[in-house]
């Protein structure tokens, strides 16, 4: 007699179901990421989740009585899409990132055996664990201003038996006690990058962070330049906390635009990257005449004298100073 389908197998099917969909959608193209996928299930590093906004917030939880919300909550834990884990006052204060986004940072990370990583903005631990199975333990370093996050990450990857180095504190300063790094992956939008990570870094390491609405990767030279274009990729965080995150220009700014490009994220991507140095009008000429560029033909460049953004050339004739410092 054939027996029944338990709680653990349906987490185990859901789970074996989304390594598939990563795969055949292409963000998992090399074996050591799809094995980490694979061995790293995401529904033990969320336990719950927020669904809706405002008043309307209600809470999904994977030991729920009911089996419809139940099942609710494992559908949504194994959609490619971000969850909220911790809101405070209506706030969201941090979340598990969409697993497709995961997957194309951490293959964009262009980690090697042996490299030293430091990911700024723990969340549920999820993504440590990934990097933890990927190169070792002793070769991650995680961290979070909130405590209760902490704690928590703490707990989900130590039910799986990884042990990263967590660390309570504030992620713009980086984390100087366990430098020099590899690789620091950014979770949470910045409006700059903080000049404490290049000193924290080897030569020839890589910043990977989210800055306006894409994804930035730095090569670092040294303790005092670091340089870099965007990926193609759109990326939405949280802000790092303590850092304000650039705004769009308002709507009375845009309201000379085509209605179309005020929805157009690449034009807004332009937008915020510039800093409110382009009204949206100019930005519109510049945009058109250059071809409509995507994010790829963006850069940024890190100095001790300023940070500035850059279409298609550091030296050219299309630079902007970028964001304010963050809080550290």
């Amino acid at each position: 007699m054939q027996g029944h389908t338990t709680g653990r197998d349906v987490r185990e099917l859901a789970h074996a179901a989304q390594v598939r969909e990563l795969t055949a959608a292409g963000v998992l193209q090399d074996p050591h990421w799809r094995a980490a996928f694979s061995a790293v299930p995401r529904h033990v590093f969320v336990p719950y989740f927020w669904t809706g906004r405002g008043a309307g917030h209600e809470r999904l939880w994977g030991e729920d009585p009911d089996p419809e919300r139940r099942a609710r909550w494992l559908r949504g834990v194994y959609t490619d899409t971000p969850l909220a884990t911790r809101l405070r006052d209506g706030e969201l204060l941090s979340s598990s990132s969409q697993p497709s986004l995961m997957a194309k940072m951490l293959e964009s990370l262009d980690v090697r055996d042996g490299d030293d990583v430091l990911e700024i903005g723990t969340g549920t631990g999820y993504n440590a664990a990934l990097l933890c199975h990927r190169l070792g333990d002793e070769h991650v370093t995680t961290v979070d201003l909130d405590d209760e996050i902490t704690e928590s990450a703490r707990a989900h990857l130590a039910k799986l038996g990884y042990r990263p180095t967590v660390v309570t504190g504030d992620g713009a300063r980086g984390c100087p006690s366990r430098a020099p790094f590899d690789r620091i992956l950014v979770t949470c939008t910045l409006p700059l990058i903080p000049p404490a990570w290049l000193g924290q870094c080897r030569p020839g390491a890589r910043i990977l962070a989210p800055l306006s609405t894409g994804l930035i990767a730095l090569t670092v030279r040294d303790a005092d330049f670091a340089e870099g274009r965007f990926l193609h990729t759109p990326a939405y965080f949280v802000p790092l906390r303590g850092a304000t995150a650039a705004e769009p220009p308002s709507a009375a700014a845009q309201e000379a635009l085509p209605y179309e490009l005020v929805e157009n994220e690449r034009f807004q991507f332009m937008l915020i990257l510039s800093g409110g140095a382009l009204h949206p009008r100019e930005g519109l000429d510049l945009w058109r005449r250059e071809g409509r560029p995507g994010r790829e033909r963006f850069g940024v460049t890190v100095t001790p004298q300023g940070q500035w953004s850059w279409l298609d050339d550091p030296q050219g004739p299309y630079v902007w100073p970028l964001g304010e410092a963050a809080s550290v």
